[in-house]
């Protein structure tokens, strides 16, 4: 089943130290802070979200989920499907937030260095699994996107479709969160090369982004700094892709 029948728009919200907050890069510092998690995941479900993007980034740079009461709080407080990335590095961790109501699980590191356990949550929960390929300088990176784990997002996209993943968010380290644009010719390269929708993901900053990344075949598009610094509204956005 494709978790995205037509092009989705999906905000993001990334949680440190139980805040909303925007990195550049990824780099821990770098952040800026936009307030309650509960109440920003309201605001773009108010706005027409159909879908919400999670990341404990506390759990991402730490390897153990570090945000579980805001995040549960999230959960408990929408309606909506939505995906969780940052700490989750067992099978039984994702199992149990899957089982809780959650839709999706985003594993990065986990996938990178164990692929097995995408077939293994896979097996009970069906097209539950979005394995997240950052990319920098090409290569995909893992731990917080600080190691290079020596194999192309492409090679990777090819091993974890065959392994029962139900989607692939691909984070081009490269752009993400300095809001100077994407590059779109990696994520037409990745669509090309699997059939499992890819989730983009990093540096949009205008409507002309989220088209080419429309353009360029993704099935979704996670945009955060864009929309908590009011660069264009949610409804902006799709409606650039409703034409």
């Amino acid at each position: 089943m494709n978790a995205f029948p037509s092009f989705q728009v999906i905000p993001a919200v990334d949680i440190q130290d139980g805040e909303v907050v925007q990195l550049v890069q990824g780099e821990r510092g770098t952040e800026k802070t936009y307030g309650d998690p509960v109440e920003a995941a309201q605001r773009w479900i108010d706005a027409g979200a159909e879908s919400l993007h999670l990341v404990d980034l506390d759990g991402a740079f730490e390897g153990e989920r570090a945000n579980a009461d805001a995040i549960e709080a999230v959960l408990d407080t929408v309606d909506v499907p939505a995906q969780l990335g940052g700490g989750i590095r067992t099978a039984e961790g994702a199992t149990d937030l899957l089982e809780r109501g959650l839709d999706r699980v985003i594993l990065g590191t986990a996938a990178v260095e164990r692929p097995d356990i995408v077939a293994e949550i896979s097996e009970d929960h069906p097209d539950s699994v979005v394995v997240s390929l950052d990319a920098k300088d090409g290569e995909v990176v893992v731990e917080g996107w600080t190691e290079g784990a020596g194999i192309s997002p492409v090679e990777a996209a090819e091993r974890y479709e065959d392994l029962g993943a139900a989607a692939i968010l691909f984070t081009n380290v490269d752009v993400e969160g300095q809001l100077e644009g994407v590059a779109a010719e990696p994520v037409r390269e990745l669509v090309e090369a699997t059939d499992i929708p890819v989730i983009a993901s990093g540096g949009v900053a205008t409507l002309e982004d989220v088209r080419a990344l429309k353009n360029a075949g993704a099935a979704a598009v996670v945009v955060g700094s864009a929309l908590y610094e009011g660069n264009f509204t949610l409804e902006d956005a799709q409606n650039a892709i409703a034409d």
